[in-house]
């Protein structure tokens, strides 16, 4: 069973696997770290990551977990706990919103359990822009479960052109089998 089940959470294959659905402003761009007005990964191994514009900008990945070889036996006995993780920041000029929401599916696409922590406004007069971690663990979900959508993204506060919004990366979703 592979580690992370995100394709190209970092963004070193550009925006490669994920369905962009907004990608408002000046669109959904990937940046070198630490690029301008940033700061470093706490993760070398981490070069690259997701920035946003000025209107919403929100991309998704669905995972197929029958077609990354679980099976579905295991899946509805064990119930395996699913790990999200995913790191955000802002530039330090620019104040920038956040919002994750990670799904857990059944075959049909319905929902089984949602994370969706409260959207982030981060103002750079008050904050260090460092990058930040929000993590999550599924456990005791039921029967059922197939699919896992991962969607985040967010946007500056300050309307800006260019890609001045949030910056994602070092995405994760894992499960405990």
């Amino acid at each position: 069973m592979p580690g992370n089940l995100l394709k190209n959470p970092n963004g070193d294959e550009d925006l490669e696997h994920w369905e962009l659905t907004e990608n408002g402003g000046d669109q959904w761009q990937t940046e070198n770290m630490p690029e301008d007005s940033g700061h470093t990964f706490n993760n070398e191994s981490i070069t690259k990551y997701f920035s946003t514009s000025f209107e919403l900008c929100i991309k998704r990945q669905v995972i197929d977990l029958l077609a990354e070889g679980y099976d579905p036996e295991n899946l509805d006995i064990i119930q395996p706990a699913v790990n999200v993780e995913d790191w955000f920041s802002s530039r330090t000029d620019c104040g920038c919103i956040y919002m994750l929401t990670v799904t857990l599916l059944d075959e049909n696409l319905e929902v089984i359990e949602e994370f969706k922590p409260d959207e982030v406004t981060i103002d750079p007069d008050c904050d260090d822009c460092s990058w930040k971690q929000v993590s999550h663990t599924f456990t005791d979900y039921g029967p059922g479960l197939r699919f896992i959508a991962f969607q985040h993204g967010g946007q500056d506060t300050k309307y800006w052109k260019g890609c001045f919004g949030v910056r994602v990366t070092g995405s994760s979703v894992t499960i405990d089998i």
